[in-house]
């Protein structure tokens, strides 16, 4: 396989518009406008120049790169700590019990908070895979990668991580859940929201948001239905995230209800097993594996195969070539 992950770069700025334009709508780290990815690969490229290994406000955008071609075919993003620069937002599903005597009857009603519970957590997003490469593992690698790029600057992640996934989007590209509670509010529809949060930050929903509790009993049937739901586009990365031991604990996305999930750092699977090793030599054989080397910038990831020796390992050629590995130099490795 040609293909390995790396630090994106200001050049990247094209491919990335060009996937963001075929991600549909509700992909809020991923915006189809040049001026705000730009800026992401500014803050990018910042991030990974901060040699001061501590928990700040920092964004780590990722690619997916066919190494034969150049070609760029994905891309993932890393925030370290959420609700620094603006609040960070979610509905928290929550029940109020009222009991009455006359009546002898206990009503439960289940009712959305909007909660700022999540600020200050990591967050791993923006995943996208161009359409053409779903095949063959890439979309693991894309996601994986980032638990290792996470164990190899652990110093500057938060205690606890977190996943929004995006929800339930109709066939016109707009979100029930919106229509049925955010959108009575905002005199704007989904998709124009959207854009707004992905280039100008959610502030506006601290502006104009009740901050009430909002009984779900009283929402339409199709925004009761899409409350932590993924896309279908979606539940195969959610399954991935509950394979790392991810749950859902009841918090939703403000702008289409999907389910946000969450994790403590060090519990995420593919964290707690990575491994660090010295490259003894090269050799075919072995277990297959994502493997990782470089430092920030020079992050790469790639699939292999990994041997343990009695003075460290082998990795198979061609992933020691996507990583630039010599022997001698260490690298991390959690079984694939």
């Amino acid at each position: 396989m040609t293909f390995r992950i790396r630090a994106a770069r200001a050049d990247d700025l094209q491919p990335l518009y060009e996937m963001a334009k075929l991600t549909g709508g509700g992909f809020t780290n991923l915006p189809p406008d040049k001026p705000a990815l730009r800026a992401k690969l500014e803050r990018s490229e910042q991030a990974f120049a901060r040699t001061e290994d501590e928990v700040r406000d920092d964004l780590f955008v990722l690619v997916l790169e066919n190494a034969e071609t150049g070609d760029v075919r994905g891309t993932c993003q890393i925030f370290t700590q959420v609700g620094q620069r603006w609040p960070f937002y979610s509905y928290r599903i929550g029940t109020i019990t009222k009991r009455s005597e006359e009546l002898g009857r206990t009503f439960r009603s289940e009712i959305l908070n909007l909660v700022n519970d999540l600020e200050g957590s990591s967050e791993v997003g923006g995943l996208f895979l161009h359409p053409g490469e779903r095949a063959g593992g890439l979309g693991m690698l894309l996601a994986r990668s980032r638990y290792l790029f996470i164990a190899m600057h652990r110093a500057r992640f938060a205690d606890r991580i977190l996943a929004e996934l995006r929800g339930v989007i109709d066939e016109k590209g707009g979100s029930p859940f919106w229509d049925g509670v955010a959108g009575r509010f905002f005199g704007m529809n989904f998709q124009d929201a959207d854009q707004f949060n992905a280039t100008h930050g959610n502030q506006f929903i601290a502006d104009l948001m009740p901050k009430h509790a909002i009984y779900i009993a009283m929402l339409t049937d199709a925004a009761r239905a899409a409350i932590g739901l993924p896309h279908p586009s979606g539940r195969a990365a959610m399954r991935m995230l509950e394979g790392e031991g991810f749950r859902h604990d009841g918090y939703v996305d403000i702008f289409d209800g999907g389910p946000t999930m969450t994790a403590r750092t060090d519990a995420v699977k593919s964290i707690r097993d990575a491994r660090t090793a010295t490259v003894a030599g090269l050799g075919d054989g072995g277990e297959a594996a994502l493997v990782a080397r470089g430092r920030l910038a020079d992050f790469r990831c790639a699939f292999g195969h990994v041997a343990a020796g009695d003075n460290g390992i082998t990795i198979d050629p061609e992933c020691a070539a996507l990583l630039g590995a010599e022997p001698g130099d260490t690298v991390h490795h959690v079984e694939r």
